[in-house]
């Protein structure tokens, strides 16, 4: 059974920083790209980051190029999302997701997806 579980949100003042965590279980990482997403009430589902995870290519968004850091540790099927220099902007429920076709920004194209947790960037 396909499962993601995320954690490691939590409360942040501005410039600070987190470290989110997406465990993977029922499948193995290699074939597939994961991305993070992040989504605020009304609006649409941002995407963030991605990792294909076979040849380590990762993509940003632009306003999170620079301060966010996606990468993977193979032996624990776990997917992380470093974020840095955190902004009120920032906040919003973050989720993990996997696809097996590119890395691409639409929700549409991940099938898996988890429950998500909440970053909130506040002073």
């Amino acid at each position: 059974q396909v499962q993601l579980v995320e954690s490691g949100g939590g409360l942040v003042q501005p410039g600070g920083s987190l470290r989110l965590s997406c465990a993977a279980s029922g499948f193995t990482l290699y074939n597939y790209r994961i991305a993070w997403f992040r989504q605020t009430p009304g609006k649409e589902r941002e995407g963030v980051s991605c990792i294909k995870i076979s040849d380590g290519n990762t993509y940003y968004i632009r306003s999170v190029r620079g301060r966010f850091t996606i990468s993977t540790d193979d032996a624990q099927n776990t997917v992380y999302l470093e974020m840095n220099n955190l902004k009120p902007e920032d906040t919003a429920v973050y989720y993990c997701a996997r696809s097996r076709f590119a890395c691409e920004w639409s929700p549409n194209r991940y099938e898996n997806w988890g429950q998500g947790t909440q970053v909130t960037v506040s002073s």
